[in-house]
């Protein structure tokens, strides 16, 4: 495993472990075992994964205190391009966001609290695996508006949930994030 700290602090791209031979590939994107990721405060409490079609955006989500949580993503199929927005206001990154081109079985991602998460799916059948650190509160749920913050996601027409169209922009967003 190969480990990138990434331009938001704590956001970091995990290249997995992989072995293939004739039977096909053996994959492992996280084991407690490895000193790096011991040392993540991260705890899984829910797994969960979604499958979507081409040019869907999903996104940009996150949890509010105290149900924030860590995310420790990857791919099982498909290709997709992932995008961070860092809402933690001390943070020298706030406000900004990154984008990484995340594929099948080749890496993980773990984004840490505070960052709020989203995707473009670039094939059909790409299935992203959600690993977080704590579990979904309908409660504390909310997003900011996936085309107000400045990335350009090239895509002309995306597919969008109802709920993903009805977020804040980040100009009217009062980040809780320290």
């Amino acid at each position: 495993m190969e480990f990138i700290n990434l331009k938001l602090k704590g956001a970091v791209l995990i290249k997995n472990y992989s072995r293939a031979d004739k039977r096909g590939v053996f994959i492992k994107p996280f084991t407690k075992s490895h000193d790096y990721l011991r040392n993540l405060d991260f705890d899984i409490e829910e797994v969960y994964y979604s499958i979507s079609k081409k040019n869907v955006i999903r996104g940009m989500h996150f949890q509010h205190p105290p149900m924030d949580h860590a995310k420790f993503i990857y791919l099982t199929s498909g290709k997709l391009m992932d995008v961070l927005l860092d809402l933690r206001k001390s943070s020298n990154t706030y406000k900004n966001h990154i984008a990484i081109e995340l594929s099948e079985h080749k890496n993980a991602l773990f984004i840490p609290p505070g960052i709020a998460h989203g995707y473009l799916s670039m094939l059909d059948g790409t299935t992203v695996v959600y690993n977080q650190s704590t579990v979904y509160s309908q409660m504390h749920d909310d997003g900011i508006l996936w085309n107000s913050f400045g990335y350009k996601w090239r895509v002309d027409d995306p597919i969008l949930s109802e709920r993903d169209k009805t977020f804040s922009r980040l100009d009217e967003f009062k980040s809780p994030f320290i």
